[in-house]
């Protein structure tokens, strides 16, 4: 591996970081409220949430590219903040990570907690605890294999995007080339053999995160079967 490689691994990985704490923060206060409310418009909101599914990622780097251009209000807002643009840098690669991996961390915490029982918590809130005190310690607590395959759905789809950052970040070594940019120069430039390493490294990545996932999941099935008490 290149010098560029192994800068793109790193880039990756502190990519698929910030982005899957970003999601965490946002995705379970998201989660949380549509799972317990009941409005007007609700599904609009869960439409919307879960666009990036089936809208292409180059529709969505396309209009984010746009929204990020300099001439824009957001993009002047962010440079006057943080004293950086957001077209074609590391900050404009988290967004854009954040809007398109969104749904694969809200759904399965929107699904985990609409399985959380009314009874349960008014019989904590009987007792005196208060709505923080019962999202903290029973909400959180009965989720925790949810709360872990929204962050490793998180981080491994934020680890494979391509369309997406290649639209808003193009392939600047050290700032916004990621893994899936620097293969797919590699096979550009018929650099066959790095593109392989490349890709071997996101296959068995791949692999093994939805490995232990499943293996996870296959542990808590058994438990259940035998009617023994289990940590989720």
């Amino acid at each position: 591996m290149s010098s560029n490689d192994w800068l793109a691994l790193w880039l990756t990985a502190k990519l698929a970081t910030v982005s899957t704490l970003a999601l965490m923060a946002i995705g379970i206060p998201l989660a949380w409220w549509l799972a317990r409310s009941q409005f007007r418009g609700k599904a609009i909101i869960e439409a919307l949430v879960a666009l990036p599914i089936v809208l292409p990622p180059t529709v969505i780097g396309f209009y984010l590219l746009i929204a990020f251009a300099p001439d824009t209000a957001m993009a002047k807002a962010w440079q006057a903040a943080f004293g950086r643009p957001l077209a074609f840098s590391f900050d404009g690669l988290v967004l854009g990570s954040i809007i398109y991996s969104l749904p694969f961390v809200v759904q399965p915490l929107q699904s985990r907690f609409e399985g959380i029982s009314r009874a349960t918590l008014l019989s904590a809130a009987s007792l005196g605890a208060g709505p923080m005190d019962r999202f903290f310690n029973i909400v959180l607590p009965l989720s925790k294999r949810a709360l872990l395959a929204a962050a490793a759905l998180g981080f491994c789809h934020t680890v494979g995007e391509f369309g997406i950052v290649l639209m808003i970040g193009g392939s600047i070594p050290g700032q916004t080339q990621v893994l899936s940019i620097a293969l797919f120069d590699h096979v550009e430039s018929m650099n066959f053999r790095s593109a392989h390493i490349l890709a071997m490294l996101l296959l068995l990545f791949s692999f093994i995160s939805l490995l232990i996932l499943y293996a996870k999941g296959a542990k808590t099935a058994r438990v259940v079967q035998r009617g023994e008490p289990f940590d989720e």
